[in-house]
């Protein structure tokens, strides 16, 4: 594989990870759909996602630039802890629709 396939391979694997993550944050009301600017919860969702990423780091170990590593593993770190507060907080603190919502912790 060339160089450039190389760098086109990462940007796409980074973009996939992102993408997931900020699924998974959507998905536990830490951050608002960019669609229609509402916070919504649906917490089986978001460990589903968060599941998916677990997945792509166990399938792709041995094989991601150390980059690429450490990326996944802080962002799956940052959603476990996200959503382990957020099944502690239960499912009462998100008025559905409405973009407002407790302020809570984002850990990066």
């Amino acid at each position: 594989m060339g160089e450039h396939e190389e760098l086109k391979g990462n940007i796409h694997f980074l973009g996939l990870v992102s993408a997931l993550a900020s699924s998974a944050m959507q998905q536990m009301g830490k951050i608002a759909n960019p669609m229609d600017g509402k916070i919504e919860r649906d917490i089986e969702a978001a460990k589903t996602s968060i599941d998916m990423l677990d997945m792509l780091k166990e399938k792709t170990k041995g094989n991601l630039t150390p980059d690429e590593s450490t990326m996944l593993m802080s962002l799956l770190s940052n959603l476990q802890l996200n959503y382990l507060d957020e099944l502690k907080q239960g499912a009462g603190d998100v008025k559905q629709g409405s973009g407002e919502k407790e302020e809570k912790t984002i850990i990066t």
